[in-house]
């Protein structure tokens, strides 16, 4: 008999699934399809519909109405099957043990568990194997939580802001256990706040805002939706009043001692930039994932 996993080749399918909580609708009717072996992130503001979202892909919240698959049937059998690994946002690591202990009492919780050599591995913490868990860092917590969830040896895992609260070097290590672990044909959904992270790390990204799917996409894609250039400088003696009457200039963003102007004419904008201040360190790039971010969801809540 086949197993779960060999029933389809998508590991997510949302079919115009909806949750209400009363008067709110959390999610409102979305359809997504994730096909094995992607890394996908999941964008969206605070109360977009992420967390419900991935409650009702992890089998903790039914839809209202639409369905919800993963490997081609439910999510609560695919979770039984060991076949969702799952990393929420917080979660308190048992005290008073070792490493080890944790991973290998973790992993006899699954029906067909990965070995601790290879989850200790994957998760680049073979060297704190003996380490007593009360005793790490948050960015070494934060690999243990990844090895947790590798445990069962899932064919699909669901990481809920991985890297939330995480300074730089342990962001970039937690990031090369991921890769280590997609390498293996293996599927990746991750919400992040970090949309650099987004931009960086994922194959696909989908944004959602007010329940709705309102962008699907590599992320160049997305960038290329909204279009547009951003114009930046330092700001020296240039007042940042009436920048965003600038021609061209659809906002404007001040912080370190710059300003990033989004323009649809970034020509007008340098223009009239030239014309009327003495400006230094002038830069234009093309639009970036945060910019095309609040673009979409700006969009979403007109």
């Amino acid at each position: 008999m086949p197993s779960v996993v060999d029933m389809t080749e998508d590991a997510v399918t949302f079919t115009d699934a909806t949750k209400t909580y009363g008067p709110i609708r959390a999610v409102d009717g979305v359809s997504l399809t994730i096909p094995r072996g992607q890394v996908v992130a999941l964008l969206g503001p605070n109360g977009a519909g992420k967390s419900t979202t991935i409650n009702m892909l992890l089998g903790l919240t039914p839809p209202d109405e639409g369905t919800v698959e993963v490997f081609g049937g439910p999510p609560d059998r695919a979770v039984r099957a060991g076949l969702i690994g799952a990393m929420p946002q917080e979660a308190r690591l048992i005290p008073r043990v070792r490493v080890r202990e944790l991973i290998g009492f973790i992993r006899r919780t699954y029906p067909a568990p990965e070995p601790v050599t290879e989850i200790l591995a994957t998760a680049r913490i073979a060297d704190l194997a003996d380490r007593w868990v009360d005793r790490l860092s948050g960015g070494q917590a934060q690999r243990v939580r990844f090895a947790m969830a590798l445990a069962g040896g899932p064919d699909l895992i669901v990481l809920d802001e991985p890297t939330a609260a995480l300074d730089v070097e342990s962001r970039r290590e937690l990031w090369a256990s991921m890769h280590a672990y997609a390498e293996r044909g293996k599927t990746v959904l991750f919400s992040t706040h970090y949309l650099e992270e987004a931009d960086d790390n994922a194959d696909r990204v989908v944004v959602i805002d007010h329940g709705r799917v309102v962008a699907d996409g590599t992320s160049a894609e997305i960038k290329r939706r909204v279009g547009g250039r951003v114009v930046s400088f330092g700001l020296g003696e240039v007042p940042v009043a009436g920048l965003d009457r600038l021609p061209g200039v659809v906002a404007v963003e001040i912080g370190g001692g710059r300003a990033r102007l989004r323009s649809n004419d970034s020509d007008a904008t340098v223009r009239a930039l030239a014309r009327d201040h003495l400006i230094r360190d002038l830069e234009v790039t093309g639009a970036g994932l945060e910019a095309a971010f609040l673009a979409l969801t700006a969009e979403g809540a007109s």
